[in-house]
């Protein structure tokens, strides 16, 4: 054959030769170094990361003839690593199981095993894709493999050990390959490319790599592709044309758009990236890929490729959006993309999903509609940059109906209770200090955070409940349901409710520890455990704890939301005119995921 495929010229023929995978390389040259050979090995991994390549490399180990026992380190030029690198070894067995997968063809092999090796030192079965055999083939196979011949080793490989049976598992010595990481795929491109003597771009193995998902094989395959589409050469606009990849070029407008909360200018480069027959499913892939890099910009600089496209844009951008509304931004586009099969049409889904991102971008007060408005019905949405209003049918016509500001405020604060609300995105506001911490590295250490200031004292002051929401975690949830009695430079005397004991057991010394550490001294901790009805355990205690306290805060905001929306005039309206009831208010607090019913 005149040409053979990169897959296969450049597949690995020894230990020192495999990309990617040095834990596997590493256990298993030990172990044939030190002579523990285990008789059956089980390889698993995606597609392309090496199992089977590594299985005939551990083949030639144990087979050399070079060597007098099995090695880590085989010489390539003997008849048996020839004869294992060209298929014609008799002692290594190659079963297909996708193909192979009746009881009857293992038996065949099982029968075969009980007899010597033809010309090797170890009879080695490799059995592919294992997960496809049947039930009974795997019972079949199950005393050879716990118990084989001195000279027989299995190697097993799937992509899928979960259909494996755990009776099999047990009996084999696993090793996970890993999918290799874009970087490590595209330094061995541009290793086998220059070896080649081919013309390369080095944004086009940027682009390979990203395309092969971590597997090697992939990756050499479409390297072959783009060879031939390229006449030659790889280059960046040729590979993106070949595979379907839109130039960031096309998605940084995209993005500025949102920074600018500019939604007439997002809608029309939305219609350049549809009308260029871009797949909208991959440009929110990239959109999200985007905006990855933006939080690495934000928040580890460093990590951000010196070579990567664009990467003063995404300095700029990660300058402009701040880090809180990356990660609405990036999740919003990874759920865009799912939503896309139940959209109307890829484009419908598309402009919907930045139509979301760009409604939680915020809107200041000098956003809202002016209270003279003349708009017919109500106002039902906005946007900060001129959104239009919708009206409603009936006799509310000519009736501003826009929510009060009061009723913002105090739904915000139910949601909400221990925070004021903060923006989504804030280009021309520094970030607020309670968000201090994921603030990007050119604007952190403004202020300090407001956990850390309320702890910070050496002294404890007597604010037992600023005291235990300082601390972290299910240690803070402890505190809060424990009641100061008395404290003095020296001791903190608690009462805790007796339905809380496992979770002093379990955490009452991580709480004596934290407390030291924030008050800066040793200090005693005595923790009293109180015995209480089934009334309120926190009245029981004779002194409320915070965990009561902010119970009561929260009822008393609850209702306070619950009084505004029934006196708004939107509701009124509604409930007058359209025949409305209010119904399930309580569903209006956050939820367990954190989101809003």
């Amino acid at each position: 054959m005149s040409h053979q495929v990169l897959a296969r010229k450049w597949r690995p023929r020894s230990f020192d030769q495999l990309v990617g995978q040095e834990h596997v390389v590493r256990a298993l040259s030990n172990a044939l170094t030190q002579g523990r050979l285990h008789h059956a090995y089980l390889f698993t991994g995606t597609r392309g990361v090496g199992k089977t390549t590594l299985a005939r490399i551990l083949a030639k180990c144990l087979n050399c003839v070079h060597d007098d026992a099995p090695t880590a380190t085989p010489c390539g030029q003997c008849s048996a690593c020839t004869d294992i690198d060209s298929g014609r070894f008799v002692d290594l067995i190659e079963l297909d199981a996708a193909s192979n997968t009746g009881v009857d063809n293992m038996r065949e092999i099982l029968e075969n095993a009980q007899y010597a090796p033809t010309s090797g030192r170890y009879k080695v079965y490799i059995i592919d894709e294992v997960h496809m055999l049947s039930k009974n083939a795997f019972n079949a196979m199950l005393k050879t493999l716990e118990e084989p011949p001195g000279h027989v080793i299995f190697i097993l490989a799937t992509t899928d050990p979960q259909k494996v049976p755990v009776t099999v598992l047990s009996r084999c010595l696993q090793f996970n390959l890993k999918q290799m990481p874009p970087a490590q795929v595209s330094g061995h491109l541009k290793h086998v490319l220059e070896a080649e003597g081919v013309a390369f771009e080095s944004s086009a193995l940027h682009l390979i790599a990203r395309a092969a998902s971590g597997s090697m094989r992939d990756a050499l395959s479409l390297t072959d592709q783009a060879i031939a589409y390229g006449q030659g050469n790889l280059r960046e606009e040729e590979v993106r044309g070949m595979l379907g990849v839109i130039d960031q070029a096309y998605l940084m407008p995209v993005l500025t758009a949102l920074a600018d909360a500019d939604g007439p200018r997002l809608m029309r480069e939305a219609d350049t990236l549809a009308s260029r027959g871009f797949s909208l499913d991959a440009a929110l892939q990239d959109l999200a890929g985007l905006l990855h890099q933006i939080a690495l910009a934000q928040a580890v600089p460093e990590a951000v490729d010196e070579d990567a496209p664009a990467r003063e844009q995404l300095f700029e951008l990660a300058e402009k959006i701040n880090p809180e509304s990356v990660q609405l931004l990036y999740q919003i586009a990874t759920l865009g993309r799912r939503d896309l099969e139940w959209a109307p049409d890829e484009y419908a889904g598309f402009s919907m999903t930045l139509l979301r991102m760009l409604a939680f971008s915020p809107a200041g007060p000098d956003d809202l509609p002016p209270s003279g408005s003349k708009h017919r019905g109500a106002t039902v949405g906005h946007s900060g940059h001129g959104a239009g209003s919708t009206g409603l049918s009936g006799n509310a016509a000519g009736a501003n109906l826009t929510l009060n500001p009061t009723l913002k405020a105090t739904l915000a604060t139910a949601s909400h209770p221990a925070q004021a609300s903060v923006p989504v995105m804030a280009a021309s506001a520094p970030p607020q200090a309670a968000n201090e911490s994921f603030a990007p590295p050119d604007v952190k250490g403004r202020s300090a955070s407001l956990a850390t200031s309320a702890a910070s004292s050496p002294a404890f002051d007597g604010n037992w409940r600023r005291l235990a929401e300082s601390l972290p975690g299910l240690v803070r949830q402890l505190a809060m349901h424990c009641a100061l009695v008395s404290s003095d430079a020296q001791r903190l005397h608690l009462r805790l409710p007796e339905g809380q004991q496992a979770l002093l057991a379990a955490f009452g010394d991580k709480l004596k520890a934290a407390l030291s550490e924030r008050l800066g001294q040793q200090i005693k901790v005595d923790i009293e455990l109180v015995a209480t009805g089934h009334g309120d355990a926190a009245a029981e205690l004779g002194i409320a704890t915070p965990a009561a306290q902010r119970a009561r805060e929260q009822a008393s905001i609850q209702s306070e939301a619950e009084a505004a929306i029934h006196d708004d005039p939107f509701v009124q309206v509604l409930v007058r005119e359209c025949d409305a009831s209010v119904q399930n208010i309580r569903s209006l607090s956050v939820n367990k995921t954190g989101t809003h019913h």
